[in-house]
């Protein structure tokens, strides 16, 4: 008893020096981040971060050092006025560190420099011009994706930089902006001028495509005819679960958001796995289970990973994460940082599983959808292709306080990335065609209740995997 009381203080007093290693001094001053474009200058309990090009340095958000206890050798920072928080951790050497903010499925690294950046000893005037520059350099140095739009940006920056001038109004500066990007149809793309009442988002649609407003007569159908019953729902309304008529247990996730009775990471992962086990108490009934992302905005990466944990048996890695990391060359990336699946010991479900995707399947729905490619048995993905946006969105600033969003990572698994085309599914089935709208009925769910009983009767585990279409 003596001696375990003894490793008990040698590991408190351990932990304690790692973190007073990070702390205080040793991690007050300047800090540049790989990739990304952040300059960090940490004064005291205080956390400054900036939005960095070769052109300007623009302030992004202040923090403030969390007074509540964190794991050892972690310094967490909670943003003022948003329910964000950066942690600070150990990054191999003196002069480089880990930041990760709460539901992010990787890392930043940063490393110490000596002073800022110059360009943050400069201030940059709001001018037409100046606005527009910010935001051409900085998709010149974030964006990961011109090949696979076949862009070349450097012409693009020059054919529309001749339209602006002094005498650009807010409103042409921002159609200015909007078409030098709109041709990529990216989801991960937008531009918001609060001043002028102007918004604009990318996106990528199909023959199938569903306006937001045509999108809960959709969900209707399913459940007037193919719900046994009514759809529970939990996570303020974003996770529901029921039984379909043929047993098998349905999950709809739609999104990966606002998950919790309070704004945060933690509040939202806290009400998720209160839901996950509810939802999982009735897995050993289950002939199968029917997994619907089909109309999903996204969200947080980390709680996919949650919820592809229930689904498992052994650990396998879902996807390794990437940015950018060279402002000049987009075809340089940082090191890979990989994110597993692990088994959760909690209620969970290692039968049969087909997943109903659609273009309408977003980010967090994709990233999901990519952590449940290695899963065995095998997930039948049955749809349409995924939207084809994994990156979060790097949100900057200008100097006329608009702001604008750009994808600048990747996700790879075994060497793939499925960015612009989507993850494809293994049954194509069309997915809210006009035909079926009509008709009011849901053809991917009735292909999903099909396969799931020709597995039923063949009893084959990989069999629903193995039939095509």
């Amino acid at each position: 008893m003596r001696n375990g009381r003894i490793c008990a203080a040698i590991a408190t007093i351990l932990a304690s020096a790692t973190s007073a290693a990070l702390s205080g001094q040793s991690l007050g001053g300047s800090w540049l981040s790989e990739g990304y474009g952040l300059y960090f200058d940490v004064s005291g309990s205080t956390l400054k971060a900036f939005e960095v090009t070769a052109v300007s340095c623009l302030p992004s958000f202040t923090a403030e050092r969390s007074s509540e206890a964190a794991a050892a050798g972690e310094i967490p920072f909670n943003v003022v006025g948003q329910a964000a928080t950066y942690v600070f951790r150990a990054g191999g050497a003196s002069d480089r560190r880990l930041v990760h903010r709460n539901g992010a499925a990787s890392d930043i690294a940063i490393r110490r420099v000596a002073s800022a950046p110059a360009q943050c000893t400069r201030p940059i005037g709001d001018t037409p011009v100046n606005n527009f520059d910010v935001f051409a350099q900085t998709w010149a140095e974030q964006y990961g994706f011109f090949d696979l739009r076949k862009a070349d940006w450097r012409a693009i920056t020059a054919r529309h930089r001749s339209r602006v001038n002094d005498r650009t109004t807010p409103r042409e500066l921002f159609q200015v902006l909007t078409d030098m990007i709109e041709p990529f149809e990216d989801a991960h793309t937008r531009v918001q001028a609060e001043a002028i009442g102007a918004t604009w988002r990318g996106v990528r649609k199909n023959a199938n495509w569903l306006d937001p407003a045509d999108r809960p007569g959709a969900f209707e159908i399913m459940e007037e005819k193919y719900v046994h019953g009514t759809l529970r729902s939990w996570c303020n309304g974003q996770v529901q679960y029921g039984r379909l008529d043929s047993g098998a247990g349905y999950v709809r996730i739609k999104s990966f958001s606002n998950f919790g009775p309070q704004p945060g990471f933690e509040s939202g992962s806290n009400a998720l796995e209160a839901a996950l086990d509810e939802i999982f108490a009735d897995a050993a009934s289950w002939p199968g289970l029917v997994i619907d992302v089909r109309i999903n905005g996204g969200g947080s990466d980390t709680w996919g990973l949650m919820i592809a944990s229930r689904l498992t048996t052994s650990p396998y890695l879902a996807y390794a994460k990437q940015a950018r990391a060279d402002p000049d060359d987009a075809t340089r990336w940082t090191a890979p940082q990989p994110s597993e699946v692990r088994p959760s010991s909690r209620p969970s479900f290692h039968g049969p599983v087909v997943e109903l995707t659609a273009i309408h399947s977003v980010s967090a729905a994709e990233t999901f959808t990519q952590a449940l490619l290695k899963r065995m048995p095998k997930v039948t993905r049955i749809g349409d292709n995924t939207q084809g946006v994994f990156s979060d969105v790097l949100t900057r600033r200008l100097p006329n306080g608009w702001t604008f969003g750009l994808p600048n990572e990747r996700f790879v698994t075994d060497g793939k990335t499925y960015d612009g085309s989507g993850i494809p599914p293994d049954v194509a089935v069309p997915v809210f065609s006009r035909a079926d709208m009509r008709a009011r009925r849901d053809g991917a769910l009735e292909k999903a209740l099909e396969l799931l009983g020709a597995h039923r009767v063949s009893g084959d585990a990989l069999s629903i995997a193995d039939r095509r279409h």
